[in-house]
Parts: C-alpha cells; structure tokens; sequence
C-alpha cells in the first residue's frame, strides 16, 4: 500500500513540475510578445506627426481673383513646419457677410496654405500699394528694348541695376543695387502674366533711403537692368568698368612741359615772351 502511494506521489510531483515547466514556457512566450507589442506601439507613437488644421485654396486661384468660401478647404499641416501668418478657419480668412473682400495678390496652385502675405486686407484694393513689403516705395525706372531685357522681365522676378554716365571725363558702368524685386511692368503688376512684352516703365521695390540715390543716377545717366536667375541669391558686390578697364590699359600721368616767361614793357604796353627756364 505505501508502494502504491509513494508511486502516486511520484507520478503527481512530475506531473506538477512538468505543468510548471509548460506554464512557464508559455509565460515566458507571452512576455516576449508583450514586449514586442510595446516596442512597436513605441515607434507608432515616435511616426504621429502632430498637425495644425490650416486654410488652403481648393483649387487654383489667379492673381486679382475674388475670394470666396468655394475657393478655400481645411488641411492638416505639420505643426513643426507650420508657415508665419497662416489661417486656422475658413471664416477667419472669408470674415462676415457684411465685410469688404479678400483679393489674391499672386497666382496660388491648388492646395496652397493661406498667408496674410498673399491675400488683401478687408476692403483693400489690388494694385502696386498691395504687393509692396512694409517700409518699402516703388520706384519706376524708364527702360527700352535693350536696357529691359528685350521685354523679358515680368513682376515678381529680380534684377541687378546698372548705371552708365560720366566719371571724370570717362565714360563708366557701375553695379548700383542687387536683387531689386520688380512689382510691375508699365501698367501692369499680374505675375500671370508670362508673355514677354517690350516695357517703357519697369517699377520696382527699394528702400526709402535709396530712393534719392536711384533718382541722382538716372538723371545724371542711364540706368540698365540685368535680370537674375529664379532663386539666385548670389551677390557680385562692387563693379565699376570703364574703357581702360576692357583694354587693360594702364593710364599714365603725362607731366607738362615746363615754360618760362618775361615780362617786356614797351610804351604803357606789357607782353610776356618766353624765354627759356632757368637750370
């Protein structure tokens, strides 16, 4: 009898251990898939990238174009990446039906975020006064076929500005001012506009303490424009050419020939003679 119950409790301690051994087997698998899920929710929470709702237009908008609720939708922007100046709700930017509108001041592609930068105030007219930055004055600058860039420059590019006239009796071209913005041709300020024309008057975009020296330059001379590549914000710096600069000729001080004179009386009259120069 004590055989059969030492037998029994044999059989029952190894099958208790063997059940441990499988539930801890099992538990320890379990483990590692928890682990495993928490390690990708993890990285799942590391990829949300948070976003800010923002105004963009629905579809493209031209420059001068009327704007209306129809044009406008809400999206979802980086809030790392947020632009200055955006808007968050679409009746921030339409306002109330009693307002003035909004007008776009430059062409706008489809899915555009909003900026105060690129549309009117309330009731503000589109024109020259609109596109031009705070602290900022237009000045128009005459031009022809040749010094306008055989009609190529169109509002929104830059230029370069070059002055030719006279320097000491020598005729001499200066690089005046850099990466100028250019808000209008002749009449016209539409940056839609891509057809080339032949301009009288391009205007541009310059501070007010250059306004007096760019007026001094044009009338002592004739100013040129060179138009500069999209995104180009390289600088020369000063250039000053004249002729002896193109043919590298050096100028050389001629010293005058010194003369010597005596004065003769003769009557009440007085005459100088040349006579010549003491050693």
């Amino acid at each position: 009898m004590r055989l059969v119950f030492l037998l029994v409790l044999v059989i029952g301690i190894g099958t208790a251990g063997y059940a441990a051994f499988l539930i801890q087997g099992r538990f320890e698998t379990y483990q590692t898939r928890v682990n495993q899920l928490e390690n990708e929710l993890r990285k799942t929470r590391e990829q949300v990238v948070e976003t800010t709702p923002v105004v963009a237009t629905a579809t493209r908008l031209n420059f001068a174009h009327r704007l209306v609720a129809e044009d406008l939708k809400i999206i979802n922007w980086p809030t790392a990446d947020l632009p200055e100046n955006v808007f968050s709700s679409i009746e921030e930017l339409i306002g109330d039906p009693e307002q003035d509108t909004r007008y776009i001041k430059r062409r706008l592609d489809a899915g555009e975020p909003l900026m105060s930068t690129k549309v009117t105030r309330f009731g503000e007219d589109i024109g020259i006064t609109t596109l031009l930055d705070p602290g900022t004055r237009a000045f128009a600058i005459p031009v022809d076929a040749v010094s306008g860039v055989s009609g190529f420059i169109q509002p929104g590019d830059e230029v370069d500005i070059y002055w030719i006239g006279q320097d000491q009796d020598r005729t001499t071209t200066r690089l005046i001012m850099e990466k100028v913005k250019v808000i209008a041709i002749d009449q016209k300020s539409d940056q839609d506009e891509l057809s080339p024309s032949l301009a009288r008057t391009v205007t541009v975009q310059i501070s007010p303490d250059t306004v007096a020296s760019l007026l001094q330059y044009r009338a002592s001379g004739q100013l040129s424009l060179a138009l500069r590549g999209q995104n180009d914000s390289t600088t020369s710096g000063p250039i000053i050419t004249d002729i002896n600069t193109l043919l590298d000729n050096e100028i050389i001080a001629v010293e005058e020939e010194k003369k010597c004179y005596r004065r003769v009386r003769r009557g009440t009259e007085v005459t100088e003679v040349e006579v010549p120069c003491d050693p």
